[in-house]
């Protein structure tokens, strides 16, 4: 480690501190244009532009205007953002499918109560009209047609066994 290391301080800097480093930064560039900065240098540099968008008051006016967008933390988070929007966005149709797929459902229970209702009201008018008693009530009325009543039993035939 070199004596540079050494003197680091990790402690947030004032914003009045940043102007009296920049002012020493410019001064220490125009005296030594070939010098690389130094540790200390580059790192209070990037604590300026770190923590500069979190100094600021973040009003109505900036979020609604945009502004906000602008800083470095939305930034560097930006791909977050698109994946939560992206699971959002999945979320509601996820959703509103089911929504749909329910009504159908309701839709399709509907039909098939009626049509329950519709056989069993058909199958119990096919036994009542089915009887006996009610088909010779209609061929007594109707005498137009060929079936008559039998007047007699019927015959069984026996077939004599060899």
């Amino acid at each position: 480690m070199t004596k540079d290391d050494k003197d680091i301080d990790v402690q947030p800097i004032p914003t009045d501190a940043y102007k009296d480093a920049d002012a020493a930064l410019d001064s220490s560039a125009n005296k030594n244009n070939e010098e690389a900065p130094t540790l200390k240098e580059v790192i209070k540099e990037q604590a300026r532009e770190e923590e500069a968008p979190l100094s600021r008051n973040f009003t109505l006016r900036k979020i609604l205007g945009g502004d906000i967008l602008t800083t470095s933390t939305v930034r560097k988070q930006i791909w977050i953002f698109l994946l939560i929007t992206f699971f959002t966005i999945i979320y509601i149709s996820n959703r509103y499918s089911v929504q749909q797929n329910l009504i159908e459902i309701d839709k399709l229970q509907k039909e098939l109560k009626d049509a329950r209702y519709k056989a069993l009201s058909s199958s119990s008018q096919l036994t009542e009209k089915s009887r006996e008693s009610n088909v010779l009530d209609m061929l007594k009325n109707n005498q137009d047609s060929v079936l008559k009543i039998a007047n007699q039993p019927p015959y069984i035939i026996q077939v004599p066994a060899k």
